[in-house]
C-alpha cells in the first residue's frame, strides 16, 4: 500500500510537469502509458539508489526535490534508447564482415564518451560531491545483470519487434547452439564481479541492497530462492522470419476467431 500511495504521488507530480510543459509524454512516446512506466521505473530507482547517496527513500522531501531532474533525464534516455531500437538495420549477409566491426567500434566509442558523460552529469547533481567509483562499480554490474534477466524474459517479445536483446547478440556471434553457453559464462562472470564489489561496500549498505534486491524479486512474482531469482535462458529461436509469420498467423486467427 505505501508503494502504490508513493508512485500515485509520483504520477501526480508527473502530470502536472506535463501540463507545464516539463516532461515529454505526448501521443508519439505513449502519453498515460509512458507516465506510468517513468513513474514506476522512478520509484524503483529511488526505492533501489537513493541509500547510495544518504537519502532516505520514506523522506517525501528527498524524493521530490530530486525528481524533476530525475524524471526529465530518465525519460529522455528512454525516449532515445525506443527511437534507436526503431532505426534497428540487419546488416546483409554479404556486407557483414565490412560493415559490423565498424558499427561496433563506432557504438563502443560512443558508449565511452556516455559512461563519461553520465559520471559528470551524476557528480554535478548529486551537490557536487565526487563520484564513488565503487558505487559506480557495482550498480553498473548490478544493472547489467538485471538488463540480461529482463531481455531474456522478453525475448519473445523482441525477436517479434526485431528490437535488441542479448541473447539475439550472442545467436548472431557464437551460433544458436553455443549462443546459451556462451550467454550463461558471461552471467557467471558478472555474478563474481558484482560478488567482489559487495564485498568491499559498507556492510550496512551491502546488506541494505541485498534487501531491496529480495524484495524487487518478490514484487515480480518470485518467492523463494535467490534474491535476484533464477536464471532461465530461453531456447534460442534459429529461424526468426518463420517464428513471426507463425505467430502473426496464430494471432490472425484469434483474431478472425473472436
Amino acid at each position: 500500500m505505501e508503494a502504490l500511495l508513493e508512485l500515485e504521488k509520483m504520477q501526480r507530480v508527473l502530470s502536472l510537469m506535463s501540463s507545464r510543459g516539463l516532461s515529454h509524454t505526448d501521443s508519439s512516446c505513449g502519453g498515460a502509458a509512458a507516465d506510468r512506466f517513468l513513474a514506476q521505473f522512478l520509484l524503483f530507482m529511488c526505492r533501489s539508489y537513493f541509500m547510495f547517496h544518504g537519502l532516505d527513500v520514506n523522506k517525501p522531501q528527498a524524493i521530490f526535490k530530486y525528481l524533476p531532474v530525475l524524471s526529465f533525464t530518465e525519460s529522455y534516455i528512454y525516449q532515445l534508447d525506443a527511437s534507436n531500437e526503431d532505426c534497428l538495420h540487419v546488416v546483409p549477409d554479404d556486407n557483414t564482415s565490412k560493415v559490423r566491426p565498424a558499427l561496433l567500434r563506432t557504438e563502443l566509442k560512443s558508449g565511452i564518451q556516455y559512461w563519461s558523460l553520465e559520471r559528470k552529469l551524476c557528480q554535478a547533481l548529486l551537490r557536487n560531491e565526487k563520484v564513488n567509483e565503487l558505487h559506480m562499480d557495482f550498480l553498473s554490474v548490478s544493472e547489467f545483470l538485471v538488463e540480461i534477466s529482463d531481455d531474456l524474459y522478453d525475448y519473445e517479445d523482441d525477436v517479434m519487434n526485431n528490437t535488441f536483446n542479448i541473447l539475439r547478440m550472442f545467436a548472431a556471434i557464437y551460433g544458436p547452439l553455443e549462443a546459451p553457453n556462451m550467454l550463461a559464462k558471461c552471467i557467471g562472470e558478472a555474478e563474481e564481479k558484482y560478488e567482489s564489489f559487495s564485498k568491499k561496500l559498507d556492510p550496512s549498505l551491502s546488506g541494505s541492497y541485498w534487501r531491496r534486491c529480495e524484495e524487487a524479486t518478490k514484487e515480480g512474482g518470485k518467492t523463494s530462492g535467490h534474491a535476484y531469482g533464477t536464471w532461465n535462458i530461453p531456447r534460442v529461436i534459429s529461424n526468426e522470419d518463420a517464428f513471426r509469420r507463425e505467430r502473426r498467423s496464430k494471432h490472425d486467427a484469434c483474431a478472425v476467431i473472436t
